[in-house]
């Protein structure tokens, strides 16, 4: 039931964003704010499906290892991994060595493949309209949506793995689809 506390830069964030200073940056410049193409798009799906059941701080720090195990996250090198380069993938300690989640991140890169529209078109089309009220406490930020789960459902019938509506919700979150900045928190001033 928090709202956005003043950091120790006496900054106004919303309160994870003021735990650490990675989550600072993070929060400043990327969450919440539009992103677009489908490498980028890819990664944030990708890097949210790895998150689960995890903390974000730990994707956060391994960002750039799971840049380098995944290609950059370029969808048409990543549907070529093969059974050699999953086992590599398990014994890469630069990222999160989850099976079942390097499965899906394989898997959906191939699905984006298939697509018979652009994987930012699809994202996008979920993205609900603008609230009209920010929220002023945490407790007012949904985990799952009419809209996340929606895309979860959408992704998973075009064969996408790991992508359950919370998830698809953090998607959203991260890559500007919904604004979940508190109405206390300086980035609810600049949009």
């Amino acid at each position: 039931m928090t709202a956005a506390l003043p950091g120790a830069d006496g900054v106004a964030r919303c309160p994870w964003g003021n735990s650490t200073e990675d989550y600072a940056a993070y929060h400043d410049e990327e969450w919440g704010v539009e992103l677009h193409g489908e490498t980028a798009l890819y990664e944030r799906l990708s890097l949210e499906a790895f998150q689960s059941g995890l903390s974000w701080l730990t994707i956060l720090r391994k960002r750039e290892g799971f840049r380098r195990a995944f290609a950059g996250f370029e969808p048409k090198k990543v549907a070529e991994y093969g059974p050699a380069d999953v086992e590599r993938l398990m014994n890469d300690v630069s990222i999160v060595r989850n099976r079942a989640k390097i499965d899906a991140t394989i898997r959906n890169a191939r699905a984006i493949a298939e697509l018979d529209v652009p994987l930012d078109e699809l994202l996008w089309s979920f993205a609900p309209p603008r609230r009209r009220r920010r929220p002023k406490l945490t407790s007012e930020i949904p985990a799952i949506t009419d809209e996340s789960k929606a895309m979860a459902k959408a992704l998973k019938k075009r064969g996408f793995a790991f992508v359950g509506p919370t998830t698809a919700y953090a998607l959203m979150q991260a890559t500007g689809m919904v604004d979940d900045h508190l109405a206390s928190c300086w980035r609810a001033s600049t949009r």
